[in-house]
């Protein structure tokens, strides 16, 4: 059974840092596209950083130069290391995985999602 498994999200003053990770079990992780998703209340879900099965990793403007989006194939899992937290940042973030090797925003498997939140 294909699952992702998100863990790291936290309350944290506005300025601080969190890293979320996504553990995933049930498929040949190395072969997909992998990403994180964040949601407001009443909103759709929009692609915050994502990563290509070969590596290239791409960035919503707003999360750009503070973000930073990572994977390691031998745990199957994959972060994002989130500086510089502002209250813009505060939604529940998804961990995602592509249809295949391409980061297209087409995803197939999400995980339950983890809250973060940035106060001041």
């Amino acid at each position: 059974q294909v699952q992702l498994a998100e863990s790291g999200g936290d309350s944290v003053q506005a300025g601080g840092s969190l890293r979320l990770s996504c553990e995933a079990s049930g498929y040949m992780y190395s072969r997909y596209c992998m990403g994180w998703f964040r949601q407001a209340p009443g909103k759709g879900r929009e692609e915050v950083a994502a990563i290509d099965a070969d590596g290239t990793i791409r960035y919503a403007d707003h999360v750009e130069g503070r973000f930073t989006i990572s994977k390691d194939n031998t745990k199957k899992a994959h972060y994002i290391q989130m500086n510089s937290l502002k209250s813009e940042d505060n939604d529940v973030y998804y961990c995602a995985r592509g249809l295949g090797g391409y980061c297209d925003k087409v995803i197939n498997v999400w995980g339950r999602g983890t809250k973060v939140t940035a106060y001041s």
